[in-house]
Formats: structure tokens, sequence, C-alpha cells
């Protein structure tokens, strides 16, 4: 399939690319959560940081998040317009599930009134001096997103044991977050270990890619344009780039593709730098919320990791990334294309994709290092579709098997063996 004619910015670009035959989805219309306030989510830690994540929500509106932690009263608005910070609203009140507050940065007032619970609609009005007040709405996003169905979101928790049992009989720890993403099980999240934080190898690529998205989407980035890539910037592992003569001048666009399809650390470390190093992908994942996610070092920098500095991620914050961006709640719909189809054209196949049936198309990314293992995307089955996060530490081959094993079993109970191909599934029992 060819992808043509995308407009970044200011600049029409022509993309050609091979993808696998499935047409990537429109993010899917939304209403409100029809469950009642207590209705569940089917993530199986029972821990303490399950709870706390209730405090947690942040707002998708056009253009930007406004997040609150009603546990520490923080929020945070970060739009193509700016970037508060991390700003105390000692003010805040917590009533009935609703966050609301008022705080003011330099001459900028952000009144606002953030539900938290997700799939609710929240506001926020920034007030600036000689202008009219402008009033921001959106979808409120919590970590797991609740179901729009509990009735219909039950009959996908049955799935859990099957896990559970996977990742008992594992020689590795494992992470595991499996969000339904068609509506057929109501938009159930489910999971077992889903706040486990291995270290992240190259699944921390996929936030990169939203950050660099969201900058083209605000007009700051072009992907036609080049940066300057030099024998310093290369390094080995995975990738394309390092088997090039350089110095030379590598677009955004190329960078951004190899370092997902190729997971090309070279790619991946030039993007960090573009990016003004750490901050602004980590301010990405801050608005988000992930507490347990971080780029704290570039790929292969060992003296950085004796350091002990890691990159770490959890299988739920994953699947909180793949369900915002599914949603089409991070990027717009043309970015949010091109991630996913980024993601289907995946080069390194030997988990995910390895465990199911020839044809079944995956838009996934992979990570590997010598004590971890993981593979994270969508598995694309036409009216099954999910994000799945399976994420594992200890040895890289035993964990690759957990991995196969906990793909294959999700793939099973969505399409049962007597199920030929991967068509649509049946209307579950």
């Amino acid at each position: 399939m060819a992808l043509a004619g995308l407009l970044f910015g200011r600049l029409a670009i022509l993309v050609v690319t091979t993808l696998v035959a499935v047409a990537v989805m429109p993010a899917p219309a939304r209403s409100g959560a029809t469950g009642r306030p207590d209705d569940g989510v089917g993530v199986s830690d029972g821990s303490a940081s399950a709870s706390a994540r209730t405090r947690l929500a942040w707002l998708a509106t056009a253009n930007a998040i406004f997040a609150v932690d009603a546990a520490e009263r923080i929020v945070r608005y970060r739009g193509c317009d700016g970037d508060t910070g991390r700003v105390l609203d000692q003010g805040m009140l917590v009533s009935d599930g609703v966050a609301s507050g008022r705080v003011t940065v330099g001459d900028v007032g952000y009144a606002y009134r953030v539900p938290l619970r997700g799939r609710t609609g929240g506001t926020v009005e920034i007030s600036r001096p000689g202008r009219e007040p402008e009033v921001l709405t959106g979808e409120v996003v919590t970590n797991p997103q609740p179901p729009v169905d509990r009735e219909r979101g039950g009959k996908l928790l049955p799935l859990t044991e099957r896990l559970r049992a996977i990742v008992a009989a594992s020689p590795n720890p494992t992470g595991v977050a499996v969000r339904d993403l068609s509506g057929r099980y109501g938009d159930q999240q489910i999971g077992v270990n889903g706040t486990f934080r291995p270290k992240a190898a190259s699944v921390i690529k996929l936030w990169i890619l939203t950050e660099l998205l969201r900058e083209v989407d605000c007009g700051w980035q072009r992907l036609d344009d080049g940066v300057l890539v030099e024998p310093k910037d290369v390094v080995g592992g995975s990738g394309q780039l390092q088997y090039e003569t350089f110095p030379q001048v590598v677009t955004l666009y190329r960078l951004a593709r190899y370092m997902i399809i190729y997971s090309d650390n070279t790619a991946a470390n030039v993007l960090i730098n573009h990016l003004n190093g750490f901050v602004r992908v980590n301010a990405l994942i801050d608005t988000m919320l992930l507490k347990q996610t971080a780029l704290n070092r570039r790929m292969l920098d060992t003296a950085a990791a004796a350091r002990g500095e890691e990159n770490y991620l959890t299988a739920d914050d994953v699947v909180s990334l793949l369900g915002a961006v599914w949603d089409g709640n991070l990027l717009s719909p043309v970015s949010r294309t091109l991630m996913i189809s980024f993601m289907l054209e995946q080069t390194i196949n030997t988990k995910i994709p390895a465990a199911l049936p020839p044809g079944v198309p995956v838009a996934h990314k992979t990570g590997e290092l010598p004590d971890a293992s993981h593979d994270v995307g969508y598995l694309l089955i036409p009216h099954s579709e999910v994000a799945v996060a399976f994420v594992t530490s200890g040895p890289e081959a035993t964990g690759a098997e957990t991995v196969r094993q906990l793909a294959r079993a999700v793939y099973d109970y969505l399409v049962p063996p007597a199920v030929t191909g991967f068509g649509p599934a049946p209307t579950p029992n």
C-alpha cells in the first residue's frame, strides 16, 4: 500500500512505503463510559500503585494536554503554544471524583475541571492578557482506561488466568497488559504484573517517535528537514545507518522510520539530540502521567549505564501510550497513521509475529538486551483489534519464548482454533 501526499507542517512530502496488506483503521469515535463509577478495568496487580493511579488523569485537547496529579496537587499544561512545567496548585479541589482549580504561570491563567475517570469530558479555560478566554475541551485519559461496556468487558477477563499461568511458569519476571480496541470486549484492559518495571530496551523508541510526531503536528518540525549525522554519532547494535558513509544529512522521516522498522540505535540517538536531549521526550511522558517510564540514557551508552542511568517502562504504561495513539488522543490522524504504518513495517519479527499464523497483521516494536526481551504493539485482527505489551527481564532467550507464548494465548482467545484464518471472530458467549 502507498502512503502518498502526506502533509506535514507547511510542506507536502511524498512517502511511499510497502506495508502489510491491511488498512490502518481510523481513530474510533468515542462516547462517554457507560459503566458505573466503580467499574473495574481488570488490571490484576492488586497493588497500592494501582489505587494511587486513580488520582491521575490527563485531558486530551486539540494540540494540548492538561495533566492533573490530584495526589500531589500538581498540574501541567503542554501544548503547541508552550509548556508550564509542573505547577503546584495548593488550592486544588477534589470532590466527587473531579479535580478543579486555577493556576497562573507568568501572565497566563489556567482554570480547569478534570474528572479523575477516563473517557469522561473535561475542560480547561486559558486566560491571556488582552484576549478572550480560550476554552479547551476533550476526553479524559487515565492509566488504565475504564471499559466502555462492563458486560462486554467481562468477557475478556478469563484471558487473564491464561496469561497468569504463562507468567507463573516463566523463568523470567514478566509484565503483561492487553487492551481491547475493537469494542468487541467493551475496550476492556486486563493485565498481569502490569506495573512490573524492567529496563525499556528499544521499546522506549516509541516515545521518541511520538514526541517527534507531536512536534510535527505543532509545526515545529518537518519530516523532510535534514539533520547532519557525523561519524561520532554512529553506534552499533541494531540498525542500518551504521553501514552508511558519514557525514551526511539524513531526513527526520528516514531517521524516524529506521528507528522503528530496524530499531536503529544511531537514528534514535540522533533524534534524541535533535529533540534537545531527554527533556522533551520526558516532558511528554510526564504529561501522560506515566510515573514508571523514563528516558535517562542514549542507546548503547555503556558509560551512562555503568553510572546507573537507565531507561524504564511498564506494560501498563506502554498500553497507555498505544491506546492514546489509537484513540486519537495524542497525534493528528496523519501522524497516527504514519506511526502505525512504521510499526507494521517492523523487520524484527521473532516474537509476536512468529507465534501467530502467517498473515496476521501486527504493528509492533521489539526491545532486546542481554537481560530483557519485550514485544509490544497492535494485533490488527479484524473486528478484534487489541493493544498488547509483553515485557520481561532476565535471560533474553527465555524471555523471548515467554513473549511468544503470551502472544499465542491472546490470539487463540480472540480467534479460537476452530476459526479458520484471522477473519471476523465469533461473538463471545
